[in-house]
C-alpha cells in the first residue's frame, strides 16, 4: 500500500519547517523582550525554552494530545471486534499495529496522533463504537491509519503543542506590556521601536498559526479520506460514517481549539463559523469526493 503514501515525506518536510519557525519566532521574541527590559538572561532563556519546545513537540506531543483529551488504553480483550478490525487493515496497510485508546464521550468521533507508525496511536470514542457498523467503523479506522501512513498526524499533533504555547507566549507578553512593563522603560525612542515590534509580533503571531493550522488539516482530511477508500476498497463505508458523525449532536466534552483539527470531524457540533475558520472541510463535500471515487 505504499501508493498511498506519497505525501509522507512532504509531510515530514512541513513538520520541520514548522519546527524551525517556531524556533525563529521564540528567539526573535525573546530579543524583543531583552531589549525592552534591558536584560539579555531573557534572549538566554528564550532561546533555551525554543529548542526544549520544539524537542517535546516531537517527543512528547502524543502524550500531550492523549492527556488534554483523556483517552484511555484497552487490551484486546476489553474491545476485541475493535482490534481486529484495527489489526487486519493494519496488514493490508503494510502498517505496525498503534496503541489503542478510548474516550469516554457520547459523540462519535477518532483520531490518530503519534510521532512515526512505530509509535502510533489511534483514539476513538465510545459513541463511535456505538453508533456505527463494522463498514462504517472500518472506514474509520481506514482513515485513521492513512493519517499514520501520510505521516501527517506527527505534523497536526506537533501544531497543538507550538500554536498552544505561541498563544500562551504572546498572550504573557501583552500582559507584561500592559501591567507594569511600560512603566519600566526609558524614554528613548528605541524603546516605542521594540514596543511596535513586539505588539505587532503579538497579535499576528496567533493568527498566523490559526491559519496554518486550518489550511494544513483542511487539505489532509481529503487525502486521508481517499487514501482509507482505497485502503477498504469501500469508499461508502467511510461516507455512511461521516453521514452519521455529521448528523450526530452529542457534545464532546474533552475537545478544544487546539485539538479539533486531529479529530475526524469538527467536534463543535453547534458552533457556526465562516468556512474560512472552519477546521475541516464541509462534510458535504468529503462525503461526495468519496462517492464520485472509481475503485
Amino acid at each position: 500500500m505504499a501508493t498511498l503514501y506519497t505525501y509522507a515525506e512532504s509531510n515530514i518536510r512541513k513538520t520541520l519547517i514548522l519546527i524551525t519557525l517556531f524556533l525563529i519566532f521564540i528567539i526573535g521574541l525573546g530579543w524583543v523582550f531583552s531589549n525592552y527590559f534591558q536584560n539579555p538572561g531573557i534572549l538566554v532563556f528564550a532561546v533555551i525554552f525554543s529548542i526544549l519546545m520544539s524537542f517535546s513537540s516531537y517527543w512528547y506531543s502524543d502524550k500531550i494530545v492523549l492527556a488534554l483529551t483523556r483517552a484511555n488504553p484497552i487490551e484486546k480483550e476489553d474491545k476485541p471486534e475493535l482490534y481486529r478490525a484495527v489489526e487486519n487493515l493494519c496488514i493490508t496497510a503494510g502498517l505496525p499495529l498503534p496503541k489503542i485508546y478510548i474516550l469516554p464521550e457520547d459523540q462519535p468521533n477518532a483520531f490518530a496522533t503519534g510521532r512515526d507508525k512505530n509509535h502510533a496511536v489511534i483514539a476513538v470514542t465510545q459513541g463511535l463504537l456505538e453508533k456505527l457498523d463494522r463498514t462504517e467503523l472500518e472506514g474509520v479506522i481506514s482513515h485513521e491509519l492513512s493519517h499514520i501512513g501520510n505521516k501527517d498526524m506527527l505534523l497536526m499533533t506537533v501544531v497543538v503543542v507550538l500554536v498552544g504555547f505561541i498563544s500562551i507566549i504572546t498572550d504573557w507578553f501583552l500582559r507584561s506590556m500592559r501591567f507594569g512593563g511600560f512603566r519600566k522603560r526609558d524614554n528613548r525612542g528605541g524603546g516605542s521601536i521594540l514596543v511596535l515590534v513586539g505588539l505587532i509580533l503579538a497579535i499576528l503571531s496567533p493568527i498566523v498559526a490559526k491559519l496554518i493550522q486550518l489550511a494544513i488539516s483542511r487539505k489532509r482530511e481529503f487525502l486521508a479520506d481517499a487514501s482509507g477508500a482505497l485502503l477498504t476498497r469501500y469508499p461508502e463505508g467511510l461516507a455512511r460514517a461521516l453521514e452519521k458523525i455529521a448528523v450526530d449532536k452529542s457534545p464532546l466534552k474533552v475537545a478544544s481549539t487546539a485539538t479539533a483539527h486531529l479529530y475526524i470531524s469538527n467536534p463543535f457540533k453547534e458552533k457556526k463559523f465562516s468556512s474560512l475558520f472552519m477546521t475541516h472541510p464541509p462534510i458535504e463535500e468529503r462525503i461526495k469526493a468519496l462517492r464520485d471515487l472509481r475503485i
